[in-house]
């Protein structure tokens, strides 16, 4: 019992448990905010993913349009609402 005293009231062992509570609760760089920071960061990773995968599908688009005029075409009627003289253009917005 007089061992297990010594052992729990050495100064070493009580320095290093309030560092380690410290660290673990009380610093700016804490458990819970680095927790918070790797689901931010993971975010971060899956926005650029998804980032990337865009730039490609626009990229794709982009030469599509440059090289096939029907698809530059179909782009300029959807996009600026152009029609030919013949036709009737009817929109339909969303809400």
């Amino acid at each position: 019992m007089k061992k297990v005293y010594h052992v729990l009231t050495n100064k070493f062992l009580l320095t290093g448990v309030a560092f380690l509570v410290w660290m673990a609760y009380f610093d700016q760089n804490d458990w819970v905010l680095q927790k918070e920071r790797k689901k931010e960061l993971q975010a971060t990773r899956d926005n650029i993913t998804y980032l990337n995968t865009e730039v490609a599908r626009m990229e794709k688009e982009n030469m599509a349009m440059r090289t096939n005029p029907a698809k530059l075409e179909q782009y300029a009627r959807e996009t600026f609402r152009m029609k030919r003289d013949n036709e009737d253009l009817y929109i339909i917005e969303k809400k």
